[in-house]
C-alpha cells in the first residue's frame, strides 16, 4: 500500500474527483487504483479565494513496486508507514508480581493504566479526585452557583483538565512509533467519533470525553485495574542509599492506609502544587521551569471565520475556523501567543483553590456555541521573573490568581476588560458591547493591570494592533479579555532519566502535563504509553527475556 500526501482539491469537489486526482498524481490509469481510503484531511487557507482541501490517502495499486520506482524521488509517494502498536513486554501468564500504581487518572495516567492493564499487570490507579460523572456536578456548582469544591473541579478528578476542554487530539511532539495513533484507536474504541482518525486537526468535546474516559475505566477495571478515587497521596515513603540514591517504598494516602510501591507512574497534572511540596520535602528532584501567563480573548465565532475563510465561512467541510499567533513584543521582548483556541466555546473558572480566579477554555464537538475564545499569554521563565527555588513558579501562580479573585469581587467572578481599553490603558465599565463574555459565574470590567504584571499588559497592547492586522477584527474595541489564565503548564519539571525514573529516586516515573514532559491531551496520553512501557520493562523484563510472554504483540 502506498501513502500518497498532499493531494489538494477545491472545497466543491466532486465524488470522483479524488480519484482522478490520484490516479495523474501516481501516474497511473484508473484500472490500476485498486482501492484507497483516506488517512488524513486538512485544509489550506492561506487564499481565502481558493480555499483547498488537503488530503494524504493509502492507495493499493497494481504493481506497486513499478510505482514507487517511478517516485523514488518524490518524499510525497511512499510505503504506507507500518502504525500497528506492539507491547514491548508481556507480564507471564497469571503474574502474581508487584502490581504498578499510576498517582492521577487525567490523559497521562488514563493510558498509562490501560497500557499496564493490557500488559496484564492490573494497575492500581489512585486518583484524588472524583468519578467523571460526579466530578461534573461539582464543577457546574462552581459555574453556576460559586460553589468550590477543592478536590472536586476542572483540575482535579477522573478525565484530567482535559475532560473540560475543546478535547484536542493534535500535537506537534515526533513521534515516529506512532504512539498517538495507539491514542486515537483507543479513544475510538471507547467511543470517540471516527473522524479523529482522520483528520488533521481531531478534537472530541467535552460531552463525548466524559463517556469516552468512563468507558476506558470499564476496560481497564475489566483487566483487573483498581481505581480508588476520592484519594490523595499525601506523602511518599523513601528510602535513602549509602550512595546518596533513593528509592520509593510507598504511598501514604489521605484514607490514612500506607500504600506499599516500589513502582509508580506519577501523572498529577500542573496543578498539583501540594504533591510538588511534599515531592520536593523528600528530597525528590524538582526544577522550576518556564510557563506563561495572560488571558482569554473572545470574539464572536462568525468573525473568525470570516477573517480565516471568507467567502467560505460556515461551509460545513470546513467547520468554525480556528487560529494561532504569535509575536514578539518590541517593548518587552517577550513572546506572546495564542493559546489553546477554542472554536464555538466558552471560556470557563477552572481554579482548584479557595480564593483564587484561573481561567480556560472549553467547547462541545459541535463547537456551536456562540463565541471563539483562545489564551492569549506572555512567556515568563524562572531566572528572569521568578527566582527562589524549584517552587517559586507555584507561588507566583497564586499571587496573580488571588489578585484576579479581589479584581472580580471575591464571589469568583472574572476579572474582565474591552480591548479597546486595553490599549488605552484605562479600566473598563459600564455595559458590554459588541461581545458578551461567556465565563461563568460573571465577568466583572475592570482593569487587568490589577492582576497582571506590567510587562504582561505591555506585551499585549503590543500584540493586539498585530493580531489585528493578521486577523481582521481581532483587535475589536469590544472583544473582551478575561484574567487570568496562569495554568498553561506546569511551574516545575520532576526530573526523569533515560529510563524515564526520576533522577534521583528509584521507582517513581514522572510524566504528563504535571511532571513538565507534556502539552496537552495527546502529548499527555503518549507519555503516559512511554511511561508504562518503561515501568513495564523494568518490573517483567527478565520474565520476558525467559520466554514467559510474547513480546510484539499487535494491540491494535
Amino acid at each position: 500500500m502506498l501513502r500518497v500526501t498532499e493531494i489538494k482539491l477545491p472545497l466543491d469537489h466532486g465524488p470522483h474527483d479524488l480519484d482522478a486526482a490520484l490516479c495523474e498524481r501516481l501516474q497511473i490509469s484508473p484500472a490500476d487504483l485498486l482501492r484507497y481510503a483516506v488517512a488524513r484531511r486538512g485544509n489550506d487557507a492561506r487564499k481565502k479565494s481558493a480555499i483547498k482541501l488537503v488530503y494524504a490517502i493509502d492507495a493499493t495499486v497494481a504493481d506497486e513496486a513499478d510505482v514507487l520506482a517511478r517516485h523514488a524521488g518524490d518524499p510525497q509517494v511512499r510505503p504506507t508507514p507500518d502504525t500497528a502498536y506492539r507491547f514491548p513486554v508481556l507480564a507471564p501468564q497469571g503474574w502474581q508480581g508487584p502490581r504498578p500504581v499510576v498517582i492521577g487518572a487525567g490523559p497521562c495516567g488514563l493510558l498509562a493504566a490501560l497500557i499496564l492493564a493490557q500488559m496484564g499487570l492490573k494497575p492500581i490507579i489512585i486518583e484524588r479526585g472524583k468519578a467523571v460523572r460526579e466530578r461534573t456536578k461539582d464543577t457546574w456548582a462552581l459555574w453556576r452557583k460559586s460553589v468550590l469544591t477543592p478536590e472536586s473541579n476542572v483540575q482535579f478528578g477522573e478525565g484530567g483538565a482535559g475532560t473540560f476542554s475543546d478535547g484536542k487530539l493534535y500535537s506537534r511532539i515526533k513521534d515516529p512509533r506512532h504512539l498517538g495513533r495507539k491514542v486515537l484507536v483507543e479513544f475510538v474504541k471507547a467511543g470517540a467519533p471516527d473522524d479523529i482518525l482522520t483528520e488533521a486537526h481531531p478534537h472530541i468535546g467535552t460531552f463525548r470525553l466524559v463517556t469516552m474516559v468512563m468507558s476506558m475505566r470499564e476496560t481497564i477495571e475489566a483487566l483487573g485495574g483498581e481505581y480508588r478515587f476520592q484519594t490523595r497521596v499525601d506523602d511518599f515513603e523513601i528510602a535513602r542509599k549509602p550512595d546518596g540514591s533513593q528509592q520509593l517504598q510507598g504511598l501514604h494516602l489521605s484514607d490514612g492506609t500506607f500504600l506499599p510501591a516500589r513502582h509508580v507512574i506519577l501523572a498529577v497534572g500542573h496543578s498539583a502544587r501540594d504533591t510538588f511540596q511534599v515531592l520536593h520535602d523528600r528530597g525528590v528532584h524538582v526544577e522550576a521551569k518556564p510557563f506563561a501567563i495572560g488571558v482569554r480573548i473572545e470574539h464572536p465565532q462568525g468573525w473568525i471565520d470570516r477573517a480565516r475563510y471568507g467567502q467560505f465561512a460556515g461551509n460545513p467541510l470546513l467547520g468554525p475556523a480556528a487560529y494561532a499567533l504569535s509575536h514578539q513584543s518590541h517593548t518587552t521582548g517577550r513572546s506572546v501567543y495564542s493559546f489553546c483556541m477554542c472554536p464555538g466555546g466558552r471560556v470557563v473558572a477552572a481554579t482548584s483553590e479557595e480564593g483564587r480566579v484561573v481561567t480556560n477554555g472549553m467547547s462541545q464537538y459541535s463547537r456551536a456555541e456562540f463565541n471563539a475564545n483562545s489564551g492569549l499569554v506572555v512567556d515568563i521563565n524562572p531566572e528572569r521573573d521568578y527566582p527562589g527555588g524549584p517552587l517559586a513558579g507555584v507561588a507566583f501562580q497564586r499571587k496573580w490568581e488571588s489578585l484576579a479573585f479581589t479584581a472580580g469581587g471575591s464571589t469568583y467572578q472574572a476579572p474582565g476588560q474591552k480591548v479597546a481599553d486595553v490599549l488605552a490603558n484605562r479600566a473598563s465599565s459600564g455595559e458590554f458591547g459588541a461581545v458578551v463574555p461567556s465565563y461563568q459565574p460573571g465577568v466583572h470590567l475592570t482593569d487587568l493591570a490589577q492582576c497582571l504584571p506590567d510587562y504582561v499588559m505591555a506585551s499585549l497592547r503590543d500584540a493586539l494592533p498585530v493580531f489585528g492586522r493578521q486577523l481582521p477584527g481581532y483587535d475589536h474595541p469590544d472583544a473582551i479579555l478575561t484574567g487570568v489564565e496562569t495554568r498553561t503548564s506546569s511551574p516545575v519539571r520532576i526530573t526523569r532519566g533515560k529510563d524515564l525514573q526520576s533522577l534521583n529516586t528509584r521507582g517513581l516515573y514522572p510524566g504528563g502535563e504535571g511532571a513538565g514532559y507534556a502539552g496537552g491531551i495527546l502529548s499527555a496520553a503518549v507519555d503516559g504509553i512511554k511511561l508504562a512501557e518503561a515501568l513495564a520493562l523494568e518490573l517483567v523484563g527478565a520474565a520476558a527475556a525467559t520466554g514467559h510472554s510474547a513480546a510484539q504483540v499487535d494491540a491494535s
